[in-house]
């Protein structure tokens, strides 16, 4: 059997209509057999049960990152409210028109900026 033939038998046992066994028989009766080393079903086994160790370290990462969030969030909820007091000591009030650095007097010449006045 041609390596072509054989990648296309192990492709084509990949789709959920093929029968396994009928591809292995095929396979096996060309020859080739898949003889594995002493230990390879221990290594295996260990491997798949090692996954929860990866459970772990995501869970240590999510934990890190969950701190990192709460120390950038109270960083940003401070200079909000520095800037909120800033805002109120320098137009005494907390206004939506002093959240925008606009008071009474930058009314009126806006005012006159835009009809020409």
């Amino acid at each position: 059997m041609k390596p072509s033939e054989i990648k296309e038998l192990i492709i084509s046992s990949l789709n959920t209509d093929a029968d396994p066994g009928i591809i292995s028989g095929q396979l096996e009766k060309e020859g080739i057999s898949f003889d594995f080393k002493k230990g390879f079903k221990d290594k295996v086994l260990d491997k798949v049960f090692s996954a929860g160790l990866t459970i772990t370290r995501e869970l240590e990462f999510v934990k890190s990152m969950n701190f990192v969030f709460y120390r950038i969030a109270l960083t940003g909820v401070a200079a909000i409210v520095v800037l909120l007091i800033s805002i109120f000591l320098m137009e005494g009030s907390l206004s939506f028109n002093s959240f925008l650095g606009l008071s009474d007097s930058y009314d009126e010449s806006i005012v006159c900026l835009l009809t020409g006045n």
